[in-house]
């Protein structure tokens, strides 16, 4: 399971310069000037995992293999795009596709980069996309809603649109679609309103350790939780440096972690995911699965047949497995665990799945 992150935001924003960062790429285009980004660009990068380097150690492995993050670089978004401004609805359609957004908001002055309003605002920024994905829900929700396509529509998935269309109609909190109905059905309707969401301030360099007034603003207003301070820019010239080096300049500059570091922690927290391992001498790999996952859900993240014909879990926490130096001495020691159907998995467990075929 890889999970995908869309970068949305207003044009000239930094989108795409945080995007090459953050996939060590220069594949989208990072001009200065409106709607340079008009396909989305998408990168997969590995999600590091230093349980997982040490686990290939342990086990000798021949190869080493990473769970992914897909990260979907989206053309800016201006006022109106619901109703066709811009680039409109064709890329609001591309965040529909994705599992978490990340909004990019400018938080920095600059005379050399345009910007589509006349002054630097992030609450405002925000706000504007905010409201042109709620639009697009709405119309959304009416299409699906009139007589001619409601009667095709389950009972449970039709009471979760009933409910985001009074709530969207009506001003009222959408969030409440979260109290009332499971995670599977909210992914599963499409809309972009409920979709999880982290906040990324773009400041410049010397704001990156402490912020500056419109981080500050933006925090009074929504909170720490989903925001993280970056700066794009200098998340590109981190990604040119290596070793000691690319250490030395982040602490010169008080950084403690890369904001890709930032970013996937953000991700799985709000997604609530967690990772697995399989580790053996032919190779040791990280698998993504959901919070609360049974031991059949997390085998079927292998192989359908796996989940199909699940027997037992041959389990070993990782610290276990580090420490008894693998499989042969856990199992001596009586730190592997066989466990059913109704085993709940915990991050950071090594396993080894016995199945019928």
């Amino acid at each position: 399971m890889s999970f995908k992150c869309g970068i949305v935001g207003l044009p000239n924003v930094g989108k795409s310069t945080l995007f090459n960062a953050l996939t060590c790429s220069s594949k989208a285009q990072a001009e200065n000037f409106p709607f340079c980004t008009i396909d989305p660009n998408i990168g997969i990068v590995p999600v590091p995992d230093d349980r997982l380097d040490q686990l290939a150690k342990t086990s000798n492995s021949k190869k080493k293999i990473n769970t992914t993050i897909s990260f979907v670089d989206i053309a800016g978004l201006v006022k109106g795009a619901s109703k066709g401004e811009g680039l409109g609805n064709k890329f609001l359609s591309h965040i529909r596709e994705v599992d978490a957004i990340i909004h990019m908001i400018r938080c920095f002055d600059s005379d050399d980069i345009q910007n589509v309003n006349r002054d630097v605002n992030p609450i405002r920024d925000l706000e504007i996309i905010e409201t042109e994905m709620m639009l697009a829900d709405l119309e959304s929700l009416q299409k699906r809603l009139d007589k001619k396509n409601k009667k095709n529509i389950e009972i449970d998935q039709l009471k979760l649109l009933e409910m985001a269309l009074d709530c969207i109609s009506n001003g009222k909190n959408i969030g409440v679609l979260q109290d009332n109905f499971d995670k599977k059905l909210l992914k599963f309707s499409s809309l972009l309103s409920v979709k999880p969401k982290i906040f990324v301030c773009n400041v410049d360099e010397k704001s990156i350790e402490k912020g500056n007034k419109y981080t500050e603003n933006f925090k009074n207003k929504f909170g720490n939780k989903n925001t993280i301070i970056i700066s794009a820019d200098i998340e590109n010239q981190i990604n040119e440096l290596s070793g000691d080096e690319k250490k030395n300049y982040m602490k010169m500059i008080g950084l403690k972690e890369t904001g890709l570091s930032m970013l996937i922690q953000k991700g799985y927290k709000i997604l609530e995911l967690e990772t697995y391992f399989t580790s053996g001498p032919e190779e040791t790999r990280a698998w993504t699965i959901q919070k609360n996952c049974t031991a059949p859900e997390a085998a079927g993240e292998i192989h359908s047949d796996f989940e199909k014909g699940f027997i037992r879990a041959e389990t070993i926490s990782y610290e276990d497995f580090v420490k008894n130096n693998g499989w042969v001495n856990s199992k001596l020691n009586g730190k592997m665990r066989l466990e059913g159907k109704d085993y709940i998995v915990k991050d950071g467990d090594v396993l080894n799945f016995r199945f019928n075929t």
